[in-house]
C-alpha cells in the first residue's frame, strides 16, 4: 500500500516536471546568461566571489569524505528547498539565485581556464551531473510558484494551493534523490583530490 502511494506520488512529481518544462527551461537561460556574465566580467566580482569561494573553503577545511557529503547535501537541500519557497514573492528569488549562481560558477570556470585552460572544464562535470538537474527544476518551480500571483483573482488561490503542493512533492520525490546523489559523487571526487 505505502509503495503504491509513493508511486503515485512520483508519478505526480515527473508529470508536474514535465508541466513546468518551460520554467525550468526559462532557469537555465537564467543561469547560463549569469555564468557568461561572471565569466566574461571576472575581474567585477573577484572580491566579493574570492570572499564567498574563501568562506566556503574554511567551512569545508578539514572534514573527511563522509562530512564533506553531509555538508554538501545540506548545503544544497536548504539551498533548493528554500529557492522553491522563496518563488512565493513574485518568483523574484528564483530568479536572483539562478543569476548569481551561474555568475559563481562562470567566474569559477574563467579562473579555471586562465590557470589550466579550458580542457579542464570536464573535471567539473561530475560534480554537476545530477546537481544541476535538481537546482534548475527548483528554480522552474520557484518562479512558476511566484508567478500563480498574476493569475485572475477567482482561480489564484486554488492553483496556488496546486502549484505548492506539487512543488513540496517534487522536492522530496525528484529532488532530495538527485541531489543524495550528487553529494555522494561529489564528497567522493573532493576527497580523492584532496
Amino acid at each position: 500500500m505505502k509503495s503504491l502511494k509513493i508511486k503515485t506520488q512520483f508519478k505526480e512529481a515527473t508529470s508536474y516536471v514535465n508541466e513546468s518544462r518551460y520554467y525550468i527551461i526559462v532557469s537555465i537561460f537564467i543561469f547560463i546568461f549569469g555564468a557568461l556574465i561572471g565569466f566574461l566580467f571576472q575581474n567585477e566580482f573577484s572580491a566579493m566571489i574570492n570572499e564567498i569561494l574563501k568562506d566556503l573553503l574554511n567551512k569545508t577545511a578539514g572534514l573527511n569524505t563522509p562530512e564533506m557529503v553531509f555538508f554538501i547535501l545540506q548545503n544544497n537541500l536548504q539551498s533548493s528547498f528554500l529557492t522553491i519557497i522563496g518563488g512565493i514573492f513574485l518568483g523574484i528569488f528564483p530568479i536572483i539565485s539562478g543569476l548569481t549562481n551561474g555568475i559563481v560558477l562562470g567566474y569559477v570556470l574563467s579562473k579555471v581556464t586562465e590557470i589550466s585552460g579550458i580542457t579542464e572544464w570536464w573535471r567539473l562535470l561530475p560534480h554537476g551531473i545530477f546537481e544541476l538537474p535538481a537546482i534548475f527544476v527548483s528554480f522552474g518551480l520557484g518562479i512558476k510558484l511566484g508567478l500563480s500571483w498574476f493569475i485572475p483573482q477567482k482561480r489564484r488561490w486554488k492553483e496556488f494551493k496546486r502549484r505548492f503542493y506539487n512543488s513540496i512533492n517534487v522536492f522530496l520525490m525528484i529532488i532530495i534523490p538527485l541531489l543524495i546523489l550528487a553529494a555522494i559523487i561529489e564528497g567522493i571526487l573532493i576527497g580523492l583530490l584532496r
